[in-house]
């Protein structure tokens, strides 16, 4: 596979062995990952852009998730997990042994499939992160989660409800109210693991056009099955299949010319 871009080392295209044109934020260098016996990623190789979206598309099962998962080292708490190779998030090495893994999370939010509010106040939901960071003051906090609702788009709609308990929000509200809560500790990178698979198309166009107005502070990755939707919100696409990361590149010519047949099958229905 083909290294991964530098700075230093100029301007490149995007190709299907996943170098990008643009300043990277994250870099995937020879990742594998074995859970027990079974190879879950083999040898992959990718770099995401600051302030784009990267969406990974492919088959359940395919590996889209535990590579994700690998980017916030969520995958450490699985036991029987071996993972080898590198990742980088803003020139840091994520699996150096000196890796505060608190700090990491803290820089890499996620965002799951399934919505999970705490069972608190909407207030407190988004004031916990800040809380646990060590911010005390009620008028810090209070500006935070202001400031948190406004940027997941939520607060013309909860301002008068911030002592209701998060529960009582619908399902595209409560999905929204947990971006909020992700980006409350400011992370440089914004995990997303089928954020609308759950969720109505209306709730679902509502967080599409947040993740948009989102990757001009952010950058972000996304895991879905709908490739419709991939095609509509990112700037870069991984095509994945049996661990393998088969293609990468700028989501429209994935879309209009891969070129890997495996690609063409999948987004033409072929398989999968």
């Amino acid at each position: 596979m083909a290294g991964l871009v530098s700075v230093a080392e100029g301007l490149h295209a995007p190709t299907s062995q996943g170098t990008i044109m643009e300043t990277p934020m994250v870099e995937i260098e020879k990742v594998s990952l074995w859970d027990g016996l079974k190879q879950a990623l083999k040898d992959v190789t990718m770099s995401m852009s600051k302030q784009r979206i990267t969406a990974y598309i492919g088959p359940s099962g395919c590996g889209k998730s535990t590579l994700l998962r690998c980017l916030n080292r969520m995958n450490d708490l699985v036991d029987g997990v071996r993972i080898t190779g590198n990742i980088r998030i803003g020139g840091t090495d994520i699996y150096d042994l000196a890796q505060d893994v608190t700090e990491l999370r803290k820089r890499v939010g996620m965002v799951f499939q399934k919505s999970n509010p705490f069972p608190k106040s909407v207030f407190e939901n988004v004031a916990y992160g800040p809380r646990i960071l060590g911010v005390t003051n009620r008028s810090d906090l209070e500006g935070i989660v202001e400031r948190s609702l406004q940027g997941a788009a939520l607060w013309d709609e909860v301002e008068d409800r911030l002592q209701d308990s998060a529960l009582g929000l619908s399902g595209g509200q409560q999905q929204r109210l947990c971006i909020a809560r992700a980006i409350a500790v400011e992370p440089d990178v914004l995990l997303m693991d089928e954020p609308c698979s759950a969720l109505d198309p209306i709730a679902t166009a509502k967080i599409e056009e947040l993740m948009l107005e989102l990757k001009n502070s952010y950058t972000i990755v996304i895991v879905t099955h709908n490739m419709q939707q991939a095609a509509r919100v990112s700037d870069y696409t991984g095509f994945m299949l049996l661990g393998e990361l088969v293609e990468f590149g700028v989501t429209r010519e994935l879309f209009t010319n891969p070129r890997e047949k495996k690609t063409e099958d999948y987004i033409t229905g072929r398989f999968g």
